[in-house]
């Protein structure tokens, strides 16, 4: 019999996203002020007004705690069941985004729906189909995880038609972004280790592929073709092109981003007066929105945040062990990982130390789709959590995890030397 969830998690999800709308009417004055101008000039509206961004996050708040609660209710054996063929519905989507697209710069990432105002961003979608199959794939094929006709070569071709699919649009971050999600539930499923080595030459076979045939205009610094964004913005971030950032070009993104985050050293600057979100660091309410943050609130605001997702992190491993489902538990592992990877990545570029990626800071940057499928990965956790037990530990079953969690390394350890 279902419980109810996990009130802990559900209680620090909301306060993410309250955290986020406040953060939204702060951090998108400026883009409000210039969307609504020019619908002005194109005679939609009649004046300009500093909140655009915050009616539509409200309706996306509205939808997407609608979708919360159609998740919980739902058992996450529904998933289950359903694996392949939502799985298949998230590739589908990757190829109508291929023939309806909405093209920015040199990417067709995202699918306008006629007749509502928002898009949709469909690796956003295959990012968490693709983990609910691994969870079911891994399930299924428990007996036989040691061969490697029967399944690891299934497994190898389901990875590689995601990765084709995607480099098409192209969205590599993406593709980075799964890779060490399907690695990690490949290791805690007790696959056989010795393939995460063919896994390993495969990601690097790949990245030096994509970085060495992709070329661009190393002079007026422009892409000659699809992929070649990703070989410039690796060499952007290995030197230090003045041009670059005169020009306006990724340098240029991230060094604002730097100067936003480092003046709260010399000062707190407080709510609402940040200075970068001023047209210096462009579109900050998406992928850059942690800097003002920073610029904002000084140390509170990266204190929160982090300690938010920590916690998220830290109830997800707690629910993942209390469950005796191996595909809730892959399913959880999937899910946690990937949401702290893609948190931690993007506030990563926000301090410079990776290149720029576009991947979105989760409940936090302003993305329709991002928010939408955030929800429905702390849903199906939430789910999961109500079948589970809700026991206290006694220090003896402590002890017990302990020695049961050591014994797991020691036997790992045996796996990779043999």
């Amino acid at each position: 019999m279902s419980k109810p969830v996990d009130y802990k998690l559900f209680f620090v999800v909301v306060l993410l996203i309250i955290f986020w709308m406040i953060m939204i009417s702060s951090v998108s004055v400026y883009s409000s002020f210039k969307v609504t101008s020019s619908m002005v000039k194109k005679w939609l509206i009649t004046e300009s007004y500093n909140y655009f961004y915050v009616i539509r996050n409200i309706a996306h708040v509205v939808i997407s705690m609608i979708v919360l609660w159609v998740f919980v209710k739902i058992p996450y054996t529904f998933f289950e069941k359903h694996a392949r063929y939502i799985f298949f519905w998230t590739l589908s989507l990757l190829i109508v985004v291929l023939l309806m697209w909405i093209t920015l710069k040199w990417a067709k990432w995202w699918i306008a729906i006629p007749w509502i105002p928002f898009t949709i961003q469909p690796t956003e979608f295959l990012k968490l189909g693709f983990i609910i199959y691994l969870a079911y794939f891994f399930k299924k094929y428990k007996n036989v995880l040691y061969t490697f006709d029967s399944w690891f070569l299934p497994f190898l071709f389901v990875l590689w038609a995601v990765v084709f699919l995607v480099a098409l649009q192209p969205d590599f971050g993406t593709i980075m972004l799964l890779a060490p999600v399907a690695t990690l539930m490949f290791f805690v499923a007790w696959a056989n280790v010795k393939y995460i080595w063919i896994l390993a030459v495969s990601w690097l076979l790949l990245v030096t592929m994509v970085y060495s045939m992709w070329n661009y205009d190393k002079e007026t610094w422009k892409n000659l073709n699809s992929l070649g964004y990703i070989t410039q913005r690796i060499d952007n971030f290995l030197s230090d092109e003045k041009t670059s950032i005169e020009n306006k070009t990724i340098n240029y993104q991230t060094e604002q981003a730097v100067i936003a985050i480092w003046s709260w050293w010399f000062g707190w600057l407080g709510f609402w007066k940040s200075i970068q979100k001023f047209g210096y660091l462009p579109e900050v309410q998406w992928d850059f929105i942690f800097s003002v943050i920073l610029e904002e609130l000084w140390f509170f605001g990266w204190f929160i945040i982090i300690c938010m997702y920590l916690f998220i992190w830290y109830r997800g491993v707690y629910i993942a062990l209390r469950t005796t489902d191996l595909f809730a538990k892959y399913l959880v592992v999937g899910i946690i990982s990937r949401f702290l990877m893609q948190a931690f990545i993007n506030i990563w570029v926000n301090l410079n130390i990776v290149p720029l990626t576009w991947i979105t800071l989760p409940f936090i940057s302003y993305w329709w789709s991002s928010l939408l499928t955030s929800i429905m990965w702390l849903a199906l956790v939430l789910n999961i959590s109500r079948y589970i037990e809700q026991k206290e530990i006694s220090s003896t079953n402590r002890f017990w995890r302990w020695s049961k969690l050591m014994n797991f390394f020691e036997v790992t350890k045996r796996k990779i030397k043999s």
